[in-house]
């Protein structure tokens, strides 16, 4: 008898080495039930399925939580430095808005490096090396004596900020299918956590020490969490998919102890290795293609209207009180710090990705990932055109609160729906070339929020809102929705499988 492609006699000798290989259909994209296979077999998916979410899920949320609050604080940092920068220096308006742009330009060309690393050296190694990276280069950036260096600086703290998105990866291979969605949008609490907490750390610090003692405090918490990363295993999935099987048992084994929950008896069913990290099997599938095209629009248009709007919060709190919106100046020297009125206000406006994250948690789970992102952007879409109206100081606030609430929502399903779409083995690389592309839109908005807005308010707005319009109907073109569906291990059609005594 030939099972793939070897006689009785190579099985035999594989079997005198302890390892027997059997092949599958991979139905579903994922891992099938084993109905197929000898009751005394189990999956890395059914694993973590019996196991359930517990003790160990909880301090991993706590651990991937302090990460993402500490890279909201990273980004958070740039809406208020700049304009104090752009006072101290006396820069011009496309110098201020560069002081955000090199950061993402940063972002950008790491992301896709960091998931390669993710991919084909492990998870863990990726997110080590990027959060202390991004903790020397913030906290070094503090010390910067002129403009240059401050540009330097803050885009080494860029090229590491993009590998933070990693967490999610690493953070979703450990949950079970009913807990992943949920998860993930909380994840998002520590995120609002983060720029909450930069905005009133700045609210204290800046009027007294200045924003050099802002920017080396802010990098504390990567400090913290580079400390914590010992505790973090490497993700079971991925020593399967690297033909490490005791090194993803024993990770299992360690999970049971802790959720004080039974492991599944027998053998862990491991995949063949395959290549990882190739960006090109991002459209291996004509589906694929077209799920990563979509996706690649909606990240940049998310990561376009989010930091857009955290910049232009800032900026119209100043030209309100100014002329300067009408200054057909290309060379406007005209600048104004933040004062303690800015700041609570700012505070106000951040508050609201609380109610934007749990309002999308609640629907998510009923409606889906790509109907909870599209309605999230169209809700963005209508109060960015509200703020074209001239309104009160109270008025705006109130429209800058609900449209911070919509992207932020929308930013998040992303991040739960784009680690589910993905297979293992390219997992990591699409989400980095995703943060990618979302980098991109980045770089773009200060020059839309901080540039064009002295020149035409409407103009500046309108942009904002039909980008995040034309990113909802990407949406409702997803060919997948990822509801209920358990996370595929590979992109073959076909899938052998290694199983390893224990």
């Amino acid at each position: 008898m030939e099972l793939n492609g070897k006689s009785d006699t190579n099985n035999k000798n594989e079997n005198e080495n302890g390892t027997t290989v059997r092949e599958r259909a991979n139905t579903g994209g994922a891992y099938a039930h084993l109905s197929n296979l000898t009751e005394d077999t189990f999956t890395v998916e059914e694993a973590v399925e019996a196991i359930g979410f517990g003790r160990f899920q909880w301090i991993l949320s706590m651990l991937t939580g302090c990460a993402w609050m500490a890279d909201a604080m990273e980004l958070m940092i740039l809406s208020i430095i700049s304009p104090q920068l752009k006072c101290e220096w006396r820069l011009y308006s496309y110098e201020e808005a560069l002081i955000t742009t090199v950061v993402f330009v940063g972002m950008m060309l790491s992301s896709s490096m960091w998931g390669n690393i993710c991919d084909r050296y492990g998870r863990k190694l990726g997110l080590v090396l990027c959060v202390v990276w991004t903790f020397f280069y913030g906290f070094m950036s503090s010390f910067s004596p002129n403009f240059a260096w401050i540009l330097i600086l803050r885009g080494l703290v860029g090229f590491g900020v993009g590998g933070v998105p990693q967490s999610v990866t690493l953070y979703s291979e450990f949950l079970p299918v009913k807990s992943r969605a949920a998860c993930i949008m909380l994840i998002d609490i520590f995120w609002a956590v983060g720029t909450c907490f930069e905005v009133a750390l700045a609210l204290i610090v800046m009027p007294r020490l200045g924003w050099r003692w802002l920017l080396g405090l802010s990098s504390l918490p990567l400090l913290l969490f580079s400390l914590a990363c010992k505790w973090i295993p490497e993700s079971p999935r991925y020593n399967v998919l690297s033909g490490n099987p005791d090194k993803a048992y024993d990770t299992l084994k360690r999970i049971s102890i802790t959720n004080k929950t039974a492991m599944p008896l027998g053998k862990l069913v491991c995949m063949r290795q395959e290549k990882r990290g190739r960006l090109q099997d991002l459209f291996e599938t004509k589906e694929l293609g077209k799920t990563t095209i979509m996706l690649w629009i909606i990240w940049f248009n998310c990561a376009f209207a989010y930091y857009g709007l955290v910049l232009l919060t800032t900026e119209l709190f100043q030209v309100q009180e100014s002329d300067s919106i009408n200054s057909t100046s290309d060379c406007n020297m005209q600048c104004r710090t933040l004062k303690t009125k800015d700041y609570v206000d700012l505070l106000w406006t951040t508050l609201a990705e609380f109610p934007g994250v749990l309002i999308t948690l609640a629907i998510i789970e009923y409606i889906g990932r790509k109907k909870t992102i599209a309605i999230d952007l169209a809700g963005f879409t209508l109060f960015s055109f509200l703020l074209i109206l001239c309104t009160s100081r109270p008025v705006m606030i109130f429209f800058l609160f609900v449209a911070r609430a919509f992207i932020s929502g929308a930013f998040q399903a992303a991040y739960v729906y784009t680690p589910e779409v993905y297979p293992t083995n390219i997992r990591a690389i699409g989400l980095g070339s995703c943060s990618g592309m979302a980098r991109v839109g980045a770089i773009i908005t200060p020059f839309i929020a901080q540039v064009m807005l002295r020149h035409s308010k409407p103009l500046t707005v309108s942009i904002y809102a039909v980008v995040s319009l034309l990113a909802a109907v990407c949406c409702l073109l997803l060919p997948i929705e990822t509801k209920g569906r358990s996370m595929q291990e590979s992109t073959s059609n076909k899938t052998s499988h290694e199983s390893t005594d224990q």
